[in-house]
């Protein structure tokens, strides 16, 4: 009894792979917005019922499309980062990782950073995912003897609770006008990727290795790693 049900689970475990894998397929060609459970269902030859038992709705399955990416983008971060190396170069190895994710899955990135998606509310279980490229960066920064030489003036009041707040749920000991660094610096490497993915650099800096390289650098002296490591 134990084997076959082991079996049914891997039954069923392969075909929800299938789902999602068919789904992404149906990303790059019709967007998140276009997405339908009765198309993805047709093309693996299933009937819309059968396809009820793996997804219950269009929103579970967009769900796990999108915690499938945060893991995928955090997974290639962690795997960029080596503890042994100077703090400038993890700092640097993470940023590259990240931006070589993108361009290489650009309908996935799409999906976790482009345009919210109408109607759509991701649900609590997308958090700790959507958090692994920041926690490795943490890593970074906590294992660093970090120097902040430029002011950007006191931290508001209000915002300094957000990032007490902030620090106490994650975990993480970092003082707020570090944290507050990390988020800018975060918020860049993903604007930055967005600004080249979406066309935004063409005219300007395209290609935009050159920029990208010079941002991380920039990024690394802001949030007080220090240029020689």
């Amino acid at each position: 009894m134990a084997a076959t049900q082991t079996a049914r689970e891997r039954a069923r475990a392969e075909l929800t792979r299938e789902i999602k894998d068919e789904a992404r397929r149906q990303l790059a060609e019709v967007g998140a917005l276009g997405l339908s459970l009765r198309a993805v269902a047709r093309e693996l030859g299933m009937v819309s019922s059968a396809l009820y038992r793996y997804f219950s709705s269009r929103e579970e399955l967009l769900t796990a499309l999108i915690v499938d990416a945060y893991n995928a983008v955090g997974e290639a971060a962690e795997a960029a980062d080596d503890p042994k190396k100077t703090s400038l170069e993890r700092w640097e190895s993470i940023w590259h990782a990240v931006r070589a994710w993108a361009k290489a899955h650009p309908h996935e990135y799409a999906l976790i950073y482009g345009s919210p998606i109408p109607g759509y509310q991701a649900p609590q279980d997308t958090v700790a995912p959507a958090g692994r490229v920041a926690f490795a960066l943490v890593a970074v920064l906590r294992d660093a003897n970090l120097r902040i030489e430029t002011e950007v003036g006191d931290i508001p009041v209000a915002l300094h609770h957000q990032l007490d707040a902030l620090t106490g749920i994650l975990k993480i000991n970092l003082a707020p006008e570090t944290a507050s660094r990390l988020i800018m610096a975060w918020t860049q490497l993903f604007g930055m990727i967005n600004f080249e993915l979406f066309g935004q650099y063409v005219g300007s800096v395209d290609p935009a290795d050159d920029f990208f390289a010079h941002g991380i650098r920039q990024m690394a002296e802001f949030t007080g790693i220090k240029m020689t490591g």
